[in-house]
């Protein structure tokens, strides 16, 4: 945004015979076709310019039709049409910038001057005068007030003529003037000046004969020179001069009645006032110097502006803070800092409701896109008790603005109905009739345009709770606030908090029948955190305080079970998690003297060898507890008596089996991923079931995998698509989880190891394990393919002897199946 025109020196007031008259030595259109013939001379290079502008014109007329809020190409596009002389285009182009942007000082002054080269009539002198009207509403400028004075002054024949009416129009004009900008430490001499001038003139038409007129015109003059003397504004000594020089050229008879009344030529007491003055002069010129350095930055300028209000707050003059607000408002039309500070000090000092209203109206033009200001603009409303057509238009213009942040729009919509809220329950008779139908309608406009956006989010709880409540003690319709609830449910239906609201309502209307079926409804289902628990728990304390026996009695019947299943869900998750608290856990469950049981295989291979001497290494072995799985060591049955199913079921038991098809395993993390990271990652995505981290078996850190388990087959897909992004400033890898094609995830903490055959070949490198187990960190053992027995890491089942030389075929046999040992076992 164009920053307003600065001071300048003023010149000599146009006359009746200046078609183009300018305050500000600008010229008017200088490309109008002033004369027919001269515009109708053109050679061949103008011919091309007028072909580039209009296509430049063309070009910014598209770009404004499909983007009406592009600020340069408004101004660009008016340059050039001024620039063309096309003016009824240039109308329009300047009035659609306006309903939009407030124009700058200048752009007003092009305009007025504008009109004024081609019209002076007495249709185009108002026209002319409410294009004025509205300039000097938009931001203070003394040279454009000064522009309007004059034209007034020398376009007005009332004016001209020295008319009563004429005289009273331009006197009210010059006040308001000195209203906006008398205070203006630098540039408020023009206006007390000019004030002076136009008096001086009407002084000179009274006739000598009429001495009492004269003598009240001289009282007018005095007083213009006292107001002025007693601020303090530029040049005082110059104006002190003036003021001496004026009162001994007209009453050189009496301008030193006596000396107890006068000082230095000067009336003692307006000597006090310009004193008092000159010492508040003397405390801001420095200041002043401070904002006019013609070296400062914007940020460095601003910043001593904010020194500057800091400074005429603490002096306590509202006047001087509003009329320096203002000047630096000027200066920085579009600092948001600038207008939430002035429209906060009007709400709290002035609270005159016109003039803050039109504060508040500024600042929404020159910053649309902050929501505070139309939310304080519409308190402001309230306050001065406009109309309801007034609050109704300015709320529509601030949904149209684009907003950084949701809650700037749900404070805006609450705001409202806050308003209407109090409007209506006030009784005042108004004179627009409010009806709760407004109010219901805002509601609904509320939930359209956030409903999407906070899907099941506790704002939008709070926000349908307001409706509903309204809904009962103001709209008096219980069924509307029960579908108010119920709308909800179907938003955020996930969120514990919207049923407990809705429940809240039925007991507080004593609907105990209403209350009970909606915790029917809602106990089973699962809740983010606590929530499912606190639903449980609120059902039994509402049975206990509102139902009989057998109520309670339903509700416990229900309520436990799905305790109980909740707390064994949560212990899960807890043994994922915390994989080295699980292993204590069983330690310190079995006690530390476990009795030595000697494993089936084993039982059956030395039957099968004869004795066999165990010694103490391998006794020691046999009693091992599996480092990787954690298994009890010998906690077995005999063989003849565990069928395949009985093996899987024991598996099972050791934690939860999940399904490979829809998991996804994660590699290349950074250790100090957690399980909140990987569910945030994958938030956008959903679906997530489960998250299980690998750990250090020893220590119990990350060993910087994962796996993610998802609802379906879609979400999964999705979640391997986030494929190489990063996740605390590491690209990880994601991968489907295939265990049949010996892909990631073949195994899963908490679901155990998968054994493999591998040749005897592999086997022989190291006799520390057997072949076919493949290591993970998992904490138990899963199974792949037919059952064999999981035997402890340093125990190798029938059929994986070293005792003597293997041949080829033996070298290739696989480990034998439950099935395969009974035969082999009562085959004699």
């Amino acid at each position: 945004m164009d920053e307003p025109i600065s001071s300048k020196a003023e010149t000599p007031l146009p006359t009746n015979s200046d078609q183009g008259y300018s305050v500000n030595g600008d010229e008017p259109m200088p490309d109008l076709p002033q004369n027919p013939a001269d515009s109708s001379s053109s050679d061949s290079d103008s011919e091309d310019d007028e072909s580039n502008q209009n296509l430049h014109l063309q070009s910014l007329q598209s770009q404004l039709s499909s983007n009406p809020s592009d600020y340069d190409a408004h101004v660009q596009y008016i340059k050039i049409l001024r620039k063309v002389g096309d003016i009824d285009n240039l109308r329009k182009a300047r009035e659609a910038m306006s309903e939009i942007f407030p124009l700058t000082p200048s752009m007003w002054q092009e305009w007025a001057e504008d009109e004024a080269s081609i019209s002076t009539g007495p249709e185009a002198l108002a026209a002319i005068e409410r294009l004025y009207e509205r300039g000097v509403f938009d931001y203070l400028s003394v040279s454009f007030w000064l522009d309007y004075l004059n034209f007034i002054r020398e376009y007005d024949p009332l004016v001209q003529d020295c008319a009563t009416s004429g005289i009273k129009k331009v006197r009210d004009l010059f006040e308001r003037a000195l209203t906006a900008a008398g205070l203006h430490f630098t540039e408020a001499e023009k206006l007390w000046e000019a004030y002076r001038d136009l008096e001086k003139s009407i002084y000179q038409t009274i006739a000598e004969t009429d001495a009492q007129a004269k003598e009240k015109q001289v009282q007018l003059i005095r007083s213009i020179f006292h107001r002025q003397l007693s601020l303090p504004l530029s040049n005082m000594s110059s104006t002190l001069e003036a003021y001496k020089a004026w009162e001994m050229e007209v009453k050189q008879e009496c301008a030193l009645d006596t000396e107890s009344n006068y000082s230095d030529g000067v009336p003692t007491q307006v000597a006090t006032t310009y004193q008092r003055a000159l010492d508040m002069y003397n405390a801001r010129v420095q200041l002043e110097d401070q904002i006019s350095k013609q070296d400062l930055t914007d940020t460095e300028r601003l910043h001593q502006y904010i020194i500057y209000l800091k400074f005429e707050q603490s002096a306590g003059d509202p006047a001087r803070v509003q009329v320096l607000f203002e000047r630096a408002i000027a200066d920085f039309p579009v600092s948001v800092d600038l207008w939430l500070d002035y429209t906060c000090y009007m709400d709290k000092t002035l609270k005159v409701g016109n003039i803050v209203r039109n504060v508040y109206s500024r600042a929404t033009r020159n910053c649309p896109w902050i929501g505070d200001l139309w939310v304080r603009y519409l308190l402001a409303l309230e306050r001065s008790h406009a109309s309801e057509g007034e609050i109704a238009s300015v709320f529509g213009k601030s949904l149209q603005c684009s907003f950084s942040t949701l809650d700037e729009y749900l404070d805006l919509f609450l705001t409202r109905i806050d308003g209407l809220r109090r409007r209506i329950s006030s009784g005042v008779q108004l004179e627009d009739a409010l009806e709760y139908s407004l109010i219901r309608e805002t509601f609904q406009r509320a939930s359209d345009y956030l409903s999407p956006h906070l899907k099941n989010s506790e704002v939008l709880v709070r926000l349908y709770a307001y409706w509903a409540r309204l809904e009962i003690n103001m709209g008096k319709n219980l069924d509307s606030a029960r579908g108010v609830w119920e709308s909800l449910l179907k938003i955020c239906g996930s969120l514990s908090a919207a049923w407990e609201g809705y429940i809240a309502m039925e007991v507080e209307l004593n609907h105990i029948n209403n209350a009970r079926s909606i915790y029917k409804r809602c106990y089973s289902k699962r809740f983010p955190g606590s929530g499912s628990e606190d639903i449980c728990h609120s059902w039994l304390r509402f049975e206990r305080e509102f139902g009989s026996l057998e109520d309670f009695d339903h509700a416990v019947r229900k309520v436990n079970p799905r305790l109980e299943e909740l707390k064994s869900y949560k212990l899960q998750i807890d043994d994922s998690e915390n994989p080295v608290k699980q292993n204590d856990r069983s330690k310190r469950k079995l006690g530390g003297d476990a009795p030595n049981v000697e494993s089936p295989a084993k039982k059956l291979k030395d039957s099968a060898h004869g004795p066999k001497k165990v010694t103490e290494k391998g006794k020691a072995q046999l009693e091992n507890v599996d480092d990787q799985t954690g298994d009890i060591r010998g906690r077995v049955k005999k063989l003849d008596d565990i069928s395949d199913q009985q093996m899987n079921d024991s598996i099972q038991e050791k934690g939860k089996v999940y399904n490979d098809q829809c998991t996804a395993f994660i590699s290349n993390l950074n250790l100090k991923v957690t399980y909140d990271h990987l569910r945030d990652f994958f938030q956008d995505v959903g679906g997530v079931v489960a998250i299980r981290i690998l750990h250090d078996k020893f220590t119990g850190k990350s060993r910087g995998l994962a796996y993610v388990d998802f609802s379906d087959d879609a979400h999964l897909e999705a979640g391997v698509a986030k494929n190489k992004q990063l996740l605390l400033g590491k690209k990880i890898s994601i991968a489907r989880s295939d265990p049949k094609k010996g892909g990631h995830g073949t195994d899963k903490a908490g679901a155990g190891k998968r054994f493999e055959s591998r040749s005897s070949k592999e086997s022989h490198k190291g006799n520390e394990q057997p072949s076919g187990v493949r290591r993970h960190g998992g904490n138990s053992v899963d199974l792949k393919g037919k059952n064999t027995f999981a035997v402890p890491r340093n125990v190798r089942a029938l059929g994986w002897t070293t005792d003597k030389p293997k041949t080829l075929e033996q070298d290739d046999e696989k480990p034998k199946t439950n099935d395969e040992f009974r035969k082999l076992y009562f085959k004699g």
